[in-house]
């Protein structure tokens, strides 16, 4: 995927990024048919601008549906959008996020508690991807004894594994079936009896809700953390200066999901002929948004790129934009919050291992690393 620009590297896409922005930040490539966007008006209108921009169109839908991925918020547009959002955001209001914190303490000490005295960790298997597939397992109802299950089936999807979306597919089936016939105190139970201008959600529905929000909640947070020590890394005085200053430990995430964003593209479809960037997107034609491309806008972030923590505003597209922004995102920076504030305080030294030779997820959409060897004795 060069498209004439230096060829794309997974672990550091920037430079691709930064060329196309230049040459062409709205093109087409012949040989994948999809339209790519590169620059942050750009993007940000794709994201935000749904009757021009479709995220349903070209999707199978309902009982058809390859897997219930296609039939969750993510995959739809408005009314049903508005309507299905409503539901899930009566489980992630500010007040019952903020209630979560003392539990996501309390699993960060469990995890840290282990590995403080080997002076060593992985830090993505050890910390960053345990942390919160446990957090979103608990919110949906899921037994501790699936949890590795979950986070299998969460990397299949991610890069492109349909068999492990079949998996999680049947496996929420029978976890929802259960949950009928005996309600518990969880979001799945919720979300069952929950009702949209009087009906029910169906099965498809409440499938893909599970599955977009167990992914979702799972490969974002954890790659934040992950991207956010790597910037550090790349950034030692900033890292010195959150030291010094645990009140900046917010505006470091901020800059960390503009500058690494965990969601680096996001796909749509063009509803109907759209002008963009001086091109005629036709109807119908497939559309990928660079959100790791426009996060590095100059016209847009003043050194874009420098990782600066001191950065504001700090309007990133980290989370998306428009009716589709995340709705998991004041629970993702709430767990990088506390986790990375304990890293602070109980591993003042870390540091990545020298030499490592990092492996990125094979992925376009999402971006991190499979593993993080990091010191601290």
């Amino acid at each position: 995927m060069t498209l004439g620009a230096p060829s794309f590297s997974l672990l550091d896409p920037y430079p691709w990024y930064a060329v196309m922005r230049e040459r062409s930040p709205v093109v087409h490539d012949a040989r994948s048919g999809m339209w790519m966007v590169f620059d942050y008006p750009g993007v940000q209108r794709v994201l935000s601008d749904w009757k021009g921009f479709s995220s349903q169109r070209g999707r199978p839908r309902g009982g058809d549906a390859e897997h219930a991925l296609s039939s969750s918020i993510i995959s739809t547009d408005p009314p049903r959008h508005r309507q299905l959002r409503a539901l899930v955001e009566q489980a992630f209001t500010p007040r019952q996020v903020r209630a979560l914190e003392p539990r996501i303490a309390e699993l960060v000490d469990e995890l840290l508690t282990p590995v403080e005295k080997k002076g060593t960790m992985d830090f993505v298997l050890d910390f960053a991807s345990p942390l919160p597939v446990i957090v979103i397992a608990e919110i949906l109802g899921i037994p501790a004894s699936d949890r590795d299950a979950f986070k299998r089936w969460s990397d299949a999807v991610v890069t492109g594994d349909r068999s492990g979306s079949r998996e999680m597919g049947a496996y929420f089936g029978e976890l929802v079936e259960r949950r009928r016939h005996a309600p518990g105190d969880d979001l799945i139970s919720g979300l069952i009896e929950a009702q949209v201008e009087g009906e029910q959600l169906n099965v498809q529905e409440l499938l893909g809700f599970c599955m977009l929000l167990l992914v979702a909640g799972n490969e974002t947070t954890t790659n934040l953390l992950a991207n956010t020590l790597l910037c550090w890394q790349d950034a030692p005085e900033a890292h010195e200066v959150v030291l010094a200053d645990r009140g900046l430990l917010p505006n470091s995430i901020e800059e960390s999901l503009r500058f690494r964003p965990p969601v680096q593209s996001m796909f749509r479809t063009a509803a109907q002929d759209v002008e963009l960037g001086g091109q005629v997107i036709p109807g119908g034609a497939p559309v990928l948004a660079w959100i790791g491309a426009a996060n590095r806008d100059e016209a847009q972030f003043e050194h874009a790129a420098a990782f600066d923590p001191s950065r504001t505003p700090n309007r990133h597209l980290a989370f998306g934009n428009g009716i589709h922004f995340c709705l998991g995102a004041p629970l993702a920076r709430l767990e990088a919050s506390v986790a990375l504030g304990a890293v602070l305080d109980r591993l003042p030294n870390l540091r990545t291992v020298p030499g490592t030779a990092l492996e990125p997820i094979p992925s376009q959409i999402v971006s991190g690393v499979k593993h993080l060897p990091v010191t601290f004795g």
